[in-house]
Order: C-alpha cells, then structure tokens, then sequence
C-alpha cells in the first residue's frame, strides 16, 4: 500500500481532551438519498435512508419515502426502482426534515459521495427555514481513496467496497440498502486507519482531509475570485487551457480544488502544472453550463475528460437518390437527407441501422442505383432479405414505400418498426432463443434512445427563437433566449425589479444566429440538451415561441415505458 504521504499523528502524548473522544464512542449516522437528479435545486429527495451506530453497534435506522413534488424522470426510475406512485402518499421534505434532523442530532454524519447527499440536505434545510446544524461529515469515498489502492479495488464505487469488506448489505440504489453496505464499509476503513495510529474522532477527521502540500501552496488561484455563476479555467505557465469548469459560486468551487475534498488523482496532477485561474462571470447557472461546453470544444482540455471531441459524433444518413439506403456519416448537411443520432460510436450507429434492417427491407449494399438499370442482385436478396430493387425486382414506387416508413421512424410515427421488431424478439423469446432475442431488444433500444433525442433536440432547432423565464434561487428570475436551439442570450432579473426593461435589453444583445445544417441546431446537441433541461424543470414559463416546439404523439418519446422496462426482466431460460 502506496501510504508514504500520509500524515501519521505525532508520537507526543495529548490529554484526553486534546484527542478528542476515542472512534468507538462516537455516534455516527450514515446517510444516503435517493433523488430525482443530480443537484438541487432543480432535483428533489425521493428517499432518505439512516442507520445509527456506534462501537460497531446499530442504534437505530431512519427510513422514508419523500414526495418530491415533480413527477421522478424516467432514468431515474429505472436505476432506482421508485415511482411517482410510489412517492404519491409519501410526506414531503418538509415534514421528513424535522424528524431526520432529530434522528441525527449530535451524531457525526457519514455518507458515501458526502457532498451530494449533505449538499441536498442542507439545500432543504436552507429551503425550509432549518438551521444546519454543522456535525462533522465523513466521506467514505475520500477516505477510501486513502486507504486502499487500485491494486486492492478497482474503483471507489459502494458497491466495489462493500464487495471488497463483504458486506452483508448489497447496494441497490435504495436508501436503506445502501446506508447499510456504508455502514459495514464505514466499519472496513476504521480497521484500515487504525494502522496509521488514528484513534479518535479528531485524528480521523485530519487524516481524512489531509491536503497535499501542492495543493496547499496553489491555495493563492482562488483569491478574488467572484461569487457569482461562471466558468473557470485552469492554465499553465504557457496559458494553456488544462481544465475548464463551471459552479454557481467560482470562489466557493475553486477553492475547494485546494482542499482535502479534492483527492482525485488527475485534478491533483492539472493542480500541479497549473498557474492562473481564470474566470468567467455568467448571468445565470445555465450559461454557465453552455459556456463549459463550448470552451471545453473549443480548447480541449487535456485534464477534461467529457464533451471535448464533438465533432467526432456519428450520424445515420438516409439518403437522397432514387434508391436511398442507411449509411453512418461524420458531418449533417442541408441536403435534404433525414439524420439520425448523433452516436458516440460506429458500433451503436450500426446497431440503429441493423434495427432497421429487420423491420424493414431497406437495401444495404453501397451502390448507386438509377431505375430502368438493372444490375445483378446481391447474396442479400437470395437470402430473402432485400427485395433487389436494383435487379428491377421491386418498382420505384414499392421501394418508396418502404423508405418512406423508414423516414417516419426515424422522426414521426416509430410505432411500424418497433412492432415489427417487438413481434420478432417475442417470436425468439417463445423458441427460448434468448441471446437473439436480446440482440434485438439491444438494438431496439439504442434505435428508440437515438430517435427520442433526435426528435426532442430537432423540435427545439426548428424554433427561430425562444424566451423563456425560470425562477431564481433567490426570488429573481433567469431569463434565456434561444434561436435554433442554441442559447444566444441570458440575464437575471433581480427580486422584485421589473422584468420588462431586462427582456428587452437581453433580447436587443442577444447573438445573431443562423439556422443548424438539416434537422440539427446551431449549437452541439449536448449544448441544446442543456437548454432543454432547462425548460422541462418546474416552474418555467414561455415568453415568446416563434416556431412549432412539440414533439410528435407516436414518435420515439412515446417509448420511454419500454424503454424503461426492457431490461428490467432479463431473458432467461424456461425452468418448467
């Protein structure tokens, strides 16, 4: 084990209160949530679970269901396994806080991934007029990533550790479980850190959070540095751009770099070369979002690890000739073809074309075909599978039929594929064929997720603009305007003042924006997927829509229950 740079406490002999009290005399609470997204506010609690221990005893546990007040996204639902109907007769946060508060009072709280469970803890406590009560917080994570190498676990994942100290707990995404499998982890560290002399509480909270001395000497970046919604950007000596983010509060975050919360090993390293942090002050936490997007495209950070690359995405073509086929593509033009993803990699964009290919009889062979030229048909057509329209075996008119319905797919009506594709995995599934039926199923559902995007960003890019208004944190309202799918203008409009003087300057200073290429948006599709949140949280209002925004009754969207639910029973042999 790799524990040359730990801190080991001094051999000197402290009084009792100097120590601090002993590990098996402190009450810890260790705490998970389940929750409706990844923040607050835009997120809510769904699920609070506790277990009390000390000495290596449980006290007590502490579990509820919490009503969020939204409806639970559909991703969310399928990791989590709880519903709206679930959380439909379950109290609010409002009501759960008090007791929970009481549950853990005068205890040190725990959790996995601390800051995101305390960070929407102490969001509702701020929300409903409760004082934090400042306990000490442990990160199992943190200390985790102290203790033990990658050579003993591959990750610092809950369930990876609990594996690893065989819990008697499994993770499961669900409160309860997975404050229990903390526990047991919890108790794992306390006998790893007891080799490093650590023996009380105060011992344990400066091992945990032991800062290295790179990171304390860096500390000098953050000062005065606003306090306000942004972008910051990391560079060296040279003004390379190794790193970019994004935070709420650029002071608060950067700071935070130079802490003993920040122990992930790459962001040390970039902390090492850095020299300058530079900020960029945004109107509203959704710019900040966009500009962190762009920059990251823009200068592509080496410490970065998402969004630099996309212009790398695939795309599935439709083509324009007298035969179309399927090809993948690396660019979207105005060329009145029909698009489909974008893809990460050729081999999902294949399997969305495969997904095709079995629900209707498209050709696939790379030719260019002019009717009333018959060339020789391909194995294909022997094989049953392509009507040969290039041997004049299938007229004009036929095949267009059937491009035609591929079209609709692909942006309207998906309800003729999915069935086709449905009826054949059932088809599989009854001959106990399994693997095949869960071929189909896979590329059904990569089909469906890239048709439902297409068509949710496509209903946005077709908009010449958008205004909208979302309510503030602090009583204001964030206003966003959008052209073509692509933020051209935000500004905050302060409690209490009125809005009007603020629309219009933000309106007459927005950017200039021309429509995207084909169905795509003058921006990247994630940027326009950040707008899109956006809009879809609670509270929103539409100002100005000068376009058709909607998405189609029978399209890919109308999918989400399936897709929810496909890989919730595995296929699996008959045990009759």
């Amino acid at each position: 084990m790799t524990t040359a740079h730990h801190r080991v406490p001094r051999a000197v002999q402290g009084t009792f209160d100097e120590l601090g009290p002993p590990l098996h005399e402190v009450t810890f609470v260790v705490v998970d949530l389940e929750t409706t997204g990844n923040s607050p506010p835009g997120a809510g609690i769904t699920e609070i679970g506790a277990v009390k221990v000390r000495g290596g005893q449980v006290l007590g546990e502490f579990h509820t269901l919490v009503d969020p007040g939204t409806p639970i996204p559909p991703f969310i639902t399928v990791l989590t396994g709880i519903t709206d109907q679930m959380v439909a007769g379950a109290p609010g946060i409002a009501d759960v806080l008090p007791r929970f508060l009481e549950f853990a009072g005068g205890s040190v709280l725990v959790a996995h991934n601390a800051p995101f469970d305390v960070g929407f803890l102490k969001h509702a406590c701020a929300q409903h007029g409760y004082a934090w009560p400042g306990s000490p917080v442990l990160d199992t994570v943190q200390l985790a990533r102290k203790l033990l190498t990658r050579d003993e676990v591959p990750n610092y994942k809950l369930a990876t550790l609990a594996r690893y100290f065989r819990s008697a707990s499994v993770p499961a995404h669900r409160a309860l479980a997975d404050a229990r499998a903390t526990v047991d982890v919890l108790h794992g560290l306390f006998e790893r850190v007891a080799g490093f002399g650590v023996q009380t509480l105060d011992e344990l909270i400066e091992f945990s959070a032991a800062v290295s001395s790179e990171q304390r000497r860096k500390r000098y970046l953050a000062d005065g540095l606003p306090q306000a919604p942004g972008v910051y950007l990391f560079t060296d000596e040279r003004g390379e751009v190794l790193y970019v983010g994004k935070s709420s509060n650029l002071r608060n975050r950067v700071r935070q770099y130079f802490t003993g919360s920040e122990n992930r090993p790459r962001i040390r390293e970039m902390i090492a070369l850095a020299e300058r942090v530079v900020p960029i002050v945004c109107a509203t936490p959704l710019e900040a979002e966009v500009r962190e997007l762009r920059l990251i495209a823009e200068h592509k950070p080496r410490y970065n690890r998402r969004s630099r690359f996309p212009e790398r995405a695939l795309w599935v073509k439709l083509t324009v000739e007298p035969f179309p086929r399927l090809s993948i593509v690396r660019r979207v033009a105005t060329d009145g073809a029909t698009y489909l993803g974008p893809f990460p990699g050729r081999r999902l964009a294949e399997q969305a074309i495969h997904a095709v290919h079995e629900a209707f009889p498209l050709r696939q062979c790379t030719l260019r075909l002019r009717p009333g030229r018959p060339v020789s048909p391909c194995a294909l057509a022997g094989m049953g599978r392509c009507n040969a329209p290039c041997a004049g075996q299938e007229s004009p008119q036929e095949y267009a039929r059937h491009v035609a319905a591929v079209r609709e797919a692909m942006t309207g009506d998906i309800r003729p594929l999915v069935e086709r594709l449905l009826g054949r995995i059932e088809r599989l599934s009854a001959a106990q064929r399994y693997e095949e039926a869960a071929t189909h199923r896979d590329r059904l559902a990569v089909f469906v997720r890239a048709a439902a995007r297409m068509q949710r960003v496509a209903a946005l890019s077709g908009c010449r603009q958008l205004v909208a208004a979302a309510p503030a944190f602090d009583g204001g309202w964030e206003i966003a305007v959008v052209r073509y799918g692509r933020l051209a203008g935000a500004t905050r409009v302060p409690p209490g003042a009125a809005p009007g003087p603020y629309l219009d300057a933000v309106l007459a200073t927005a950017e200039t924006v021309l429509p995207g290429p084909g169905p795509t948006p003058a921006a990247s599709v994630e940027e326009t997927e950040c707008v899109l949140r956006w809009l879809e949280q609670p509270g929103v209002r539409l100002i100005e829509v000068d376009g058709t925004w909607c998405s189609p009754v029978h399209g890919a969207g109308s999918r989400w229950e399936w897709l929810r639910n496909a890989y919730a029973t595995p296929f699996q042999p008959s045990r009759d």
